[in-house]
């Protein structure tokens, strides 16, 4: 991700029950629907806030996986020499 590929949606207003509304054009660009789960994510004290979306983090997760392995992989070749 660069810097270009970050954009301001606009501002969201907490409500009383801690909810909040995610503005029409980023819902729309990003692909959430009703019903997605997002992860909330922040920096203690920080005040920055963050959302990703489950199956973004569940492919992360597997993207990880795989380069984990790999590189077990390239270390046990490089130990067997």
């Amino acid at each position: 991700m660069n810097m270009h590929d970050k954009k301001l949606y606009g501002t969201a207003t907490v409500g009383t029950k801690g909810q909040i509304v995610i503005p029409a054009d980023a819902r729309e660009e990003l692909g959430i629907k009703t019903g997605d789960r997002l992860y909330v994510m922040g920096t203690s004290g920080k005040g920055f806030i963050g959302l990703i979306k489950e199956d973004m983090i569940e492919s992360f997760i597997e993207q990880l996986n795989l380069q984990l392995e790999s590189l077990k992989t390239l270390k046990d070749n490089k130990k067997v020499k």
